[in-house]
């Protein structure tokens, strides 16, 4: 869970204080319908595979890449199922402060086989969508989202949630 050298480069700077970030995630299927995770070594819960992209990188190639370096699958990007602010900030054991705004793919393996292929993860595998372990919220409901048709663009405002009208 290293943290990229340019997020270094600004925390120089920007110190622990909020910082708005892109997120990709992907949820990740095989030709028997089975669905690829990971536990992760943070917090040791099960979830999908995602990241932040690199500078100049694409959403869908963040996603790919995310997947091969977490787990060794190959996999390409089908389609966007979900673009999501998180509602709540993260705060790291050292103090930095994040919140992210997550594009979510759905994506199909095309090699490759599950293993743990880097620190972020104590272990990957295949699961049946019938016998899932207990994934965190956050996955649960982009699996959820990647399982039904077309995209999601956001959740809907609270109710009670008015715009003001223009001013004039």
């Amino acid at each position: 869970m290293a943290t990229p050298e340019f997020i270094r480069a600004i925390r120089a700077t920007a110190g622990h204080q909020l910082l708005l970030l892109p997120g990709v995630s992907a949820v990740v299927f095989d030709d028997e319908g089975r669905l690829l995770l990971g536990r992760r070594a943070d917090d040791g819960v099960w979830a999908i595979i995602g990241g932040i992209p690199e500078p100049g990188e694409e959403p869908a190639a963040t996603a790919v890449r995310e997947v091969y370096e977490e787990t060794a699958v190959r996999c390409v990007a089908e389609r966007v199922v979900l673009v999501q602010g998180l509602p709540r900030a993260v705060t790291y054991p050292n103090g930095d402060r994040c919140q992210y705004m997550d594009i979510c793919f759905r994506c199909r393996a095309v090699g490759g086989e599950p293993r743990v292929n880097d620190d972020e993860s104590l272990e990957v595998g295949w699961f049946a969508l019938d016998a899932l372990p207990e994934v965190n919220e956050f996955s649960r409901f982009r699996i959820e989202r990647a399982l039904a048709e077309g995209p999601t663009w956001f959740r809907p405002a609270p109710e009670g949630l008015t715009v003001p009208a223009p001013a004039g």
